[in-house]
């Protein structure tokens, strides 16, 4: 049974109420169990009103042959429309083996933007098939010569532009006529030169409120925000976010006025980088989907997991070096959990706190030197704090007979003063390495994974037992 939800309204018990069909397990084994049966009215049937993204939502869910089948049962629109809300990997697995002619058909009525990174998903040889069967195939072609993460492989060609010279009146009839045009995305009207070049914006509510004979050159925006169309996603997006915009212009280094990116691709592409550094912080390498394949998510992870094992042999080695220390003084070996944990946390919360401001353009390249001056201001605290109060429970821990020990106080403060170092070592790695990272072209994300609580172990330890060598033994 749909879910439903009440609509705004005056009178309580009266509001119209708007039904919210569901995707769930239930949805998808019906859906399922009717495929295999081929019953494709029914199928049809129950799938009628689901909106694009909740129908993609369903055939992301379903195996892969009973959702191609599906996909190929819906009609032309409504299938072609679903296609943008499918991961990349999923939509793939859905277009191969179909026919160029009918991703054609799929595609032709979807927006220039979608349309090429619907086609960026498929084979080199079916794409350059299926362009000849579209209708804005030049459009949709150039498109395609972008970086998928560029301006350029966001925008969308589909807008209304006008002469810098024309009156609101005509305006105002050049954005009736773009009905016809299906642009879905109309929030400015764009004023350009006698070459072209980007001129002006027109926000829609000051055409409205502008007198029919005023010329767009008296009312637009004379100077409007925009971007170039390599510039880097992730930009796009901060742009965007600052100067809240919902439509961004993209020209071309003479000016020209390429296309536009919308508010509803940033959403994308906010989401997409978020889910992209987390990845990264966990140690994944590329793009993982839920529908990526085994191979495709192993290749991901492995290099990760052969670094972190490398580090951890490293580590091996280091109490390897240190054997006839822990030989002398096995009671050290209890604390080594300790030390590699408590530098690894100390690392990724100031990591995690400079890439945030980095990713987000809050902290700049410049400012690292003094980012790293109120790290260690925090690190000295907290390692103190720590210190301390670890050095007091190693005595109470030799009181209560716990660690047998002949030296308990040499033992707190070897143990007290190891903890103060590596929180400063740590926390100066997880604030100085991402910054490092960005200079050396390499996203500052990944300074959150295993390379940098790998590079803690192994320094935590060898301060460890640096200290218990000067100090206990």
């Amino acid at each position: 049974m749909p879910d439903t939800i009440p609509a705004s309204g005056d009178a309580a018990g009266e509001a119209e109420r708007v039904a919210l069909p569901l995707v769930d397990e239930t949805l998808v084994d019906d859906v399922q169990a009717l495929v295999d049966a081929g019953e494709r009215g029914m199928v049809l049937n129950l799938v009628a009103d689901l909106h694009p993204a909740d129908l993609g939502d369903l055939l992301s869910h379903l195996p892969l042959a009973s959702a191609q089948t599906m996909l190929m049962w819906l009609p032309r629109e409504q299938a072609g429309n679903v296609l943008p809300e499918l991961e990349s990997a999923r939509r793939a697995g859905l277009l191969e083996g179909v026919h160029p002619r009918a991703i054609a058909d799929l595609v032709d009525h979807l927006d220039s933007d979608d349309a090429a990174d619907v086609l960026a998903d498929v084979d080199d040889r079916v794409a350059e098939e299926v362009l000849p069967h579209l209708e804005d195939a030049e459009e949709v072609e150039a498109l395609m010569a972008y970086g998928e993460e560029t301006a350029g492989g966001l925008m969308g060609t589909e807008l209304v532009a006008v002469p810098i010279t024309a009156t609101i009146r005509e305006v105002t009839e050049a954005v009736r006529q773009s009905s016809d045009e299906d642009i879905e995305h109309l929030y400015v009207v764009y004023a350009v030169d006698e070459e072209g070049r980007l001129a002006g914006v027109l926000p829609l509510r000051r055409l409205l409120l502008s007198p029919a004979d005023a010329t767009v050159g008296e009312v637009a925006e004379r100077e409007p925000v925009c971007v170039e169309a390599d510039i880097d996603q992730e930009e796009v997006a901060r742009i965007m976010e600052r100067y809240d915009l919902v439509a961004l212009p993209v020209i071309g280094p003479d000016r020209r006025l390429l296309g536009q990116i919308s508010i509803d691709d940033v959403v994308d592409v906010i989401r997409e980088e978020a889910e992209e550094d987390i990845q990264r912080a966990a140690g994944v390498v590329g793009d993982e989907e839920l529908s990526s394949s085994v191979l495709a998510v192993s290749r991901g992870r492995l290099p990760w997991l052969a670094i972190g094992m490398a580090g951890a042999v490293l580590s091996g080695l280091v109490i390897r070096a240190f054997e006839g220390q822990l030989e002398r003084a096995i009671v050290l070996a209890t604390f080594i959990p300790l030390v590699t944990a408590t530098g690894g946390n100390a690392a990724i919360q100031s990591a995690a706190i400079v890439v945030q401001g980095l990713t987000s353009g809050d902290l700049w390249a410049g400012e690292g030197l003094r980012r790293l001056g109120k790290e260690l201001w925090v690190a000295l605290l907290n390692g103190v704090v720590l210190g301390v109060a670890l050095a007091g429970v190693v005595a109470l821990m030799q009181a209560a007979g716990v660690v047998d020990d002949a030296a308990p106080a040499r033992l707190a403060a070897t143990v007290g003063l190891t903890l103060l170092t590596v929180v400063v070592v740590a926390t100066t790695n997880g604030a100085l390495v991402p910054f490092i990272l960005q200079r050396a072209g390499v996203d500052p994300a990944t300074s959150m994974g295993p390379f940098v609580t790998t590079l803690n172990d192994i320094l935590g330890l060898t301060i460890y037992f640096a200290v218990a060598t000067a100090v206990y033994l």
